[in-house]
C-alpha cells in the first residue's frame, strides 16, 4: 500500500497518521510532548522534546502498518507558538514560546497606547494580543546572542528545518498568516510590521503554498532520506480543508485544549467584532480567506473540573454534567484570559452566582456548557459581519466525539453540527494537501467527494436566554466591567 505519512503536531501530543489513496487513515501512532508553565501567564515548551516527540509518533505509526510505502510527508502543526534556533548548528535558542503564553501582555498594551492596533490589524486580520507571535519573536530576539545566526519561525519551520537537517529554511502561508508579520493583502512578510515589533523579516522563513515542495527528509526514523514533504498548514486550517469546507460559508469548530471556530470566506474581509481574518489555504499561488475565532480555554477546564471535583476522568464529569438541568452558576475559564471574541488579558477564570443549594452537578454542567457559550459568541459575531448564510458546519477534535457536549453547542447556536468520525481532520487536511502536490488528487472536486462518516446533530428548543444572561454576567465580572450585558 501507498500512503501519505502526515504528521499533525499539537500542543500536547505529537501524531502521526498513515492516509491511504483514497483518503483514508490506516494507522496511527502519537507521543506526548510536554508543557511548562515557569511563571504565571507563561507557557513554553523544549524545540528537542517537540521534534522528538514527532519521531516517537513516527515511528509508532509506521510500526502499526508494516509494509507500507510512505509517498510523501504532510505537516499540520500547532500555531502561534514559535522558537528561535541557530542557523548554522541548528541549536535552539530559546524555548518554543506557546500560543497560550501571555508572557508579552505588556509589550501588546504598549503597542496599543502607541496607537498600532489599527495598522496591526489592517495588515494582519489579528488583533493585539499576546497569543500571536509579533511580540514573541521580539522577545526571543532579545535573549540571543548577538553573535549567533539566528533564524526564526513557527512550528512548521522548526519541523521542517528539523526533518530537512537543516537544509530548508521555509513555511506555509497559513502559518506566516498567524505571525502577525505577514501582510495579508500582498502575501508577504511586511518591513513595516517588522518595524512594529522590532523584528527582522530576513530571519524568517521563506513563505510557500500550502500544497508545495518544502525539500525532503533526512534521518527521520524509519522514512527513506529523499522523502518529499509535500504539505505543511496550521492545523486548524488543515481541519477545514480536511472536512472539505470549499463553499464560502462552510466551516468548522476544532476543540482541543482551546478551540477554533473558522469559517470560508469568498474574498478578503478585513476583520470587526472580535474575530480575526486569515488565509485558510494557499493553492497555486491563490490565498483562501476565511474568518476565524480562537478560544484560549476550551476543553483544558473539563479535567481540571473532574480533578476539583474527585472524579476519575473527563468521562465521568460530562456524565454528572448531563444530570444536570441548565441554569445554574456561571463559569468564565479565563485561566488565561480570554481569546475571541473578547480579547481580554486581564480576564480571570471564575464561578459567579453560586448559593447553598448549588450542587455537585450543576458546577460539572456549568464546565461543560462554557465551552459551547465561548463558541456561541464567536459564531454571533461572525453572523454579525459576514451577513452571509452559515453553511455546513463541521466539528472535529476530541471533544466532538461526545454526543452530549455537540448538542449543547448545536441547540446555542441554532445550527446543525456535523460530527465526524475520524478524529484526525488535521492529519487528513494535510495529507490530502500533500496529494494535490503529488498530483494524487486531481482538484479539489475530488477531495470533497473522499468518503467520510458524518452524523448530523440538530438543534432542540431551549431556554437560552437565561443560559445568556447567567453567561454574560460571569463574563462581565471575570472581566471587571461594571454592567453585566443581556442577552437579546
Amino acid at each position: 500500500m501507498r500512503a501519505i505519512l502526515a504528521i499533525d503536531q499539537g500542543t500536547t501530543n505529537s501524531k502521526a497518521v498513515l492516509v491511504s489513496e483514497v483518503g483514508e487513515a490506516v494507522a496511527r501512532g502519537s507521543a506526548p510532548v510536554g508543557i511548562s508553565y515557569p511563571k504565571p501567564g507563561w507557557v513554553e515548551q523544549d524545540p528537542r522534546r517537540l521534534y522528538a516527540s514527532v519521531c516517537e509518533a513516527v515511528e509508532a505509526c509506521l510500526a502499526a502498518a508494516p509494509g507500507v510505502t510512505v509517498e510523501a510527508v504532510a505537516i499540520s502543526n500547532q500555531r502561534e507558538s514559535v522558537t528561535a534556533w541557530d542557523a548554522e548548528t541548528g541549536e535552539p535558542l530559546g524555548p518554543v514560546v506557546s500560543w497560550q503564553c501571555r508572557r508579552t501582555a505588556s509589550d501588546c498594551e504598549r503597542l496599543v497606547a502607541q496607537g498600532r492596533l489599527d495598522r496591526v490589524q489592517t495588515l494582519t486580520g489579528l488583533p493585539l494580543d499576546p497569543m500571536f507571535p509579533g511580540s514573541k519573536f521580539r522577545w526571543l530576539l532579545d535573549r540571543v546572542p548577538t553573535a549567533r545566526p539566528v533564524r526564526l519561525g513557527t512550528i512548521d519551520s522548526w519541523l521542517i528545518h528539523c526533518l530537512t537537517n537543516g537544509d530548508r529554511h521555509v513555511c506555509d502561508a497559513s502559518n506566516a498568516a498567524r505571525s502577525q508579520l505577514f501582510d495579508l493583502k500582498q502575501q508577504k512578510w511586511s518591513e513595516e510590521l517588522g518595524e512594529i515589533f522590532g523584528v527582522d523579516t530576513s530571519l524568517l522563513p521563506e513563505v510557500l503554498d500550502s500544497s508545495a515542495d518544502f525539500g525532503a527528509t533526512k534521518g527521520l526514523p524509519g522514512v527513506p532520506d529523499g522523502t518529499p514533504i509535500r504539505s505543511a498548514i496550521g492545523d486548524s486550517h488543515a481541519a477545514l480543508f480536511g472536512h472539505g469546507a470549499f463553499k464560502p460559508g462552510d466551516g468548522k469548530i476544532t476543540f482541543g485544549t482551546g478551540s477554533s471556530v473558522m469559517t470560508t470566506l469568498p474574498r478578503f474581509i478585513a476583520p470587526q467584532n472580535g474575530v480575526t481574518t486569515t488565509v485558510a489555504w494557499r493553492i497555486n499561488g491563490t490565498p483562501t480567506f476565511a474568518f476565524e475565532g480562537n478560544i484560549l480555554v476550551s476543553a483544558a477546564s473539563l479535567p481540571w473540573m473532574a480533578g476539583i471535583l474527585g472524579l476519575p476522568d473527563v468521562a465521568a464529569l460530562v456524565h454528572l454534567a448531563e444530570t444536570a438541568e441548565p441554569g445554574g452558576p456561571g463559569f468564565v475559564p479565563a485561566f488565561v484570559g480570554l481569546g475571541a471574541p473578547y480579547w481580554n488579558s486581564d480576564a480571570r477564570a471564575l464561578f459567579s452566582q453560586i448559593n447553598f443549594s448549588t450542587t455537585r452537578a450543576q458546577m460539572a454542567r456549568a464546565v461543560t456548557d462554557s465551552i459551547a457559550l465561548q463558541v456561541n459568541d464567536v459564531i454571533t459575531a461572525m453572523r454579525k459581519q459576514s451577513g452571509g448564510v452559515l453553511g455546513a458546519l463541521y466539528v472535529d477534535g476530541g471533544p466532538s466525539q461526545n454526543r452530549f457536549l455537540m448538542q449543547c453547542v448545536s441547540n446555542l447556536i441554532e445550527h446543525t453540527v456535523i460530527q465526524c468520525e475520524a478524529p484526525e481532520a488535521s492529519a487528513l487536511g494535510a495529507a490530502y494537501l500533500a496529494g494535490l502536490s503529488l498530483g494524487l488528487w486531481r482538484d479539489l472536486s475530488v477531495i470533497e467527494r473522499l468518503p467520510r462518516t458524518t452524523q448530523f446533530i440538530s438543534p432542540v428548543t431551549v431556554d437560552r436566554k437565561d443560559l445568556l444572561n447567567t453567561w454574560n454576567d460571569a463574563l462581565h465580572r471575570s472581566t471587571g466591567s461594571q454592567t453585566p450585558a443581556t442577552c437579546e
